[in-house]
C-alpha cells in the first residue's frame, strides 16, 4: 500500500537464463517447476524496439501506463531502459578468458559439443585487437590456450577441437587460474571478462559458496567481470550460477541450442560482453493521490532497501551495449479496494497524509542511479510519469508484448490459478503486438504458449479480461 510503503527500489537484471530453461522444459514435454520461472528474465529475453538514447546518458528511459490486461480495474506500468548500441568500430578490444568445464558430465551432446559450436561462432566475430584464452578444469585445471589474437582463428579453433570431457569438477581452482590469466593480460579501457561455461556441477575442490562469492567480488573490484553460460540438464545449479554472475558484474545465460548460442554470443555479443553502465538502480515513488497499492512483477531477488538507492557501496546490475531492461508494475488506482486484508488503525501514530505535491496529475516518479564503467561514483536523474486512462488497445506494441510475457510467467508459476490470463488469451495478446521479429524469437514464444496450453489442458477457467474485450477478433 502506497501510504505505508511509497518507495519501490530494485536493481536491474539483464539475465535471460530462466527463459531458455523454461523453453527446454516445455519443448521436452513438461511444465517447468515454479522456482525456475523468473518473470524478469522471461520479459528481458526480448527486444522491445525502444528508441536509442540521444543525450549524454548511456541509456534512454521510457514509461507507459495502460489498462491491466488481466484485471480491468487495475493499471499496468511499463518502464523500459535502452542501452546505447555500439558500432563494431566503436567496440573496445576484448580480453576474454573462457573457463570451460570438461568434467565427465559435460560429454553429452547439449553440453561441450554445443559449447564448441557457440565458441566457433564467437571466434568468427573476433578481430585482431581481441585476445582469447582458455582454461579447462576437470579434477586438475590447466591453460588450454594462452592469450591469442582474434585474427589467429586456426590456433583458437584447434584448441577448441582438443577439448575433451572426462573427470570430476574442480571449479574453484579453475576460476582462480582464469582470473590470473585475465589480470596478467589486462587491457586498460578494454573488456576484461572471464566467461564460465559449465553445467553447474561444482563437486570437487573449492566449493564453499561464500569463498567463491568473495573471489568473484574481489576480482570485480579489480576490473575483471564474470559471466556464466549454463549448459545441459540434470546437474544444472541454476541458483549458484545466477548468483556468481550477479556478483561478478556479468550476465547469466542458459544455452540449450545452436540458435541460442548465436543469440547470446553473436547477435547480443556486445551487450553480453561490453558494459556501458554499472550498478544501475531504480527507485519508484508512487503518488498516493492516484495509486492505492502496487506490486512489482518479478525481480524478487533484485529488490533493494530504500536506503540502498543512494549507497554507492551497494552492488547492482550492469547494462550492456544495446541491451534493454523492462520492468512492470501492476497498480491499484486510488479509490479502488486493494487486494488482501486491511490493518487496524494505529494507536500511537496518526495515519500518514499525502503531501501537497500529491495531485492527481502524476502517477509516480522514477529515479535512476548508475555509474560509468570506470567510475565508483553514481549519477542520478528522475522522470515524472503522468497518470493515464489509456485502453489496452491503444497501448504500444512493446507494452502489449511485455504484458503478455509477464502474464505467461505468472501462469507458468501457477497453471491452475483462476486469476490472470489463460494461455489462449496470452497468445492473443502477444500476437496483437506486431513487433518486428527478424530472428523468430516472438514466433517461438507463441509456440511455447501453445505448448504450455496443451500440457495443462483442460484450460483454466477463463476470467473477465481486457484481452477478450479489446483485442478479440
Amino acid at each position: 500500500r502506497v501510504l505505508a510503503e511509497p518507495l519501490s527500489t530494485f536493481s536491474i537484471d539483464v539475465d535471460t537464463a530462466s527463459y531458455s530453461n523454461v523453453r527446454r522444459f516445455l519443448q521436452s514435454g513438461s511444465m517447468p517447476p515454479a522456482d525456475a520461472v523468473r518473470a524478469e528474465e522471461l520479459i528481458n529475453y526480448f527486444d522491445y524496439d525502444y528508441p536509442q538514447p540521444t543525450g549524454v546518458r548511456p541509456f534512454s528511459v521510457h514509461a507507459e501506463v495502460a489498462a491491466c490486461p488481466w484485471n480491468s480495474t487495475h493499471k499496468l506500468v511499463h518502464i523500459g531502459l535502452q542501452g546505447k548500441a555500439l558500432a563494431k568500430a566503436e567496440a573496445a578490444p576484448r580480453n576474454l578468458v573462457f573457463l570451460i568445464d570438461v568434467s565427465g558430465s559435460m560429454s553429452q551432446e547439449d553440453k561441450l559439443p554445443l559449447l564448441r559450436e557457440g565458441l566457433r561462432m564467437l571466434v568468427d566475430d573476433m578481430g585482431p585487437r581481441d585476445r582469447i584464452s582458455m582454461v579447462a578444469y576437470a579434477g586438475a585445471s590447466g591453460l588450454v590456450l594462452p592469450p591469442t589474437s582474434g585474427a589467429d582463428k586456426p590456433t583458437i579453433l584447434g584448441a577448441l577441437d582438443r577439448l575433451e570431457a572426462g573427470g570430476s569438477t574442480n571449479g574453484g581452482a579453475g576460476i582462480a587460474l582464469a582470473y590470473a590469466q585475465a589480470r596478467k593480460h589486462f587491457i586498460p579501457g578494454g573488456v576484461n571478462r572471464v566467461l564460465l561455461a559449465s553445467d553447474g556441477d561444482f563437486n570437487v575442490g573449492v566449493t564453499d559458496h561464500d569463498e567463491l562469492i568473495h573471489l568473484v567480488e574481489q576480482q570485480r573490484k579489480r576490473g575483471v567481470y564474470l559471466s556464466v553460460l549454463g549448459f545441459g540438464r540434470g546437474n544444472l545449479n541454476d541458483h549458484m550460477m545466477e548468483q556468481i554472475a550477479d556478483k561478478g558484474n556479468g550476465n547469466y545465460a542458459y544455452i540449450d541450442s545452436r540458435r541460442e548460442a548465436k543469440k547470446v554470443l553473436v547477435h547480443e555479443g556486445a551487450g553480453t560482453l561490453v558494459t556501458i553502465a554499472k550498478d544501475v538502480k531504480l527507485q519508484v515513488e508512487f503518488n498516493p493521490a492516484t495509486v492505492a497499492a502496487y506490486r512489482l512483477i518479478g525481480y524478487e531477488n533484485r529488490k533493494l532497501a530504500a536506503q540502498d538507492f543512494k549507497d554507492d557501496r551497494k552492488d547492482a546490475g550492469e547494462l550492456g551495449a544495446g541491451h534493454s531492461v523492462t520492468g512492470l508494475y501492476e497498480i491499484v488506482p486510488a479509490g479502488t479496494p486493494a487486494p488482501g486484508s486491511g490493518v487496524d488503525a494505529l494507536k500511537y501514530q496518526k495515519p500518514v497524509q499525502p503531501a501537497a505535491a500529491a495531485t492527481d496529475a502524476e502517477l509516480f516518479t522514477v529515479k535512476l542511479r548508475y555509474k560509468q564503467p570506470d567510475s565508483d561514483t553514481s549519477t542520478e536523474f528522475e522522470l515524472a510519469v503522468p497518470d493515464a486512462d489509456r485502453r489496452l488497445a491503444a497501448a504500444s506494441p512493446a507494452f502489449k508484448f511485455a504484458a503478455a510475457v509477464a502474464a505467461f510467467a505468472q501462469r507458468l508459476r501457477d497453471p491452475v490459478s483462476k486469476d490472470g490470463l489463460d494461455f489462449a488469451q496470452i497468445h492473443q495478446l502477444a500476437d496483437s503486438a506486431g513487433l518486428p521479429d527478424p530472428h523468430g524469437y516472438r514466433k517461438e514464444f507463441l509456440q511455447l504458449v501453445d505448448t504450455a496450453g496443451r500440457l495443462t489442458s483442460p484450460a483454466p477457467t477463463r476470467v473477465a479480461s481486457l484481452v477478450d474485450d479489446e483485442l478479440g477478433r
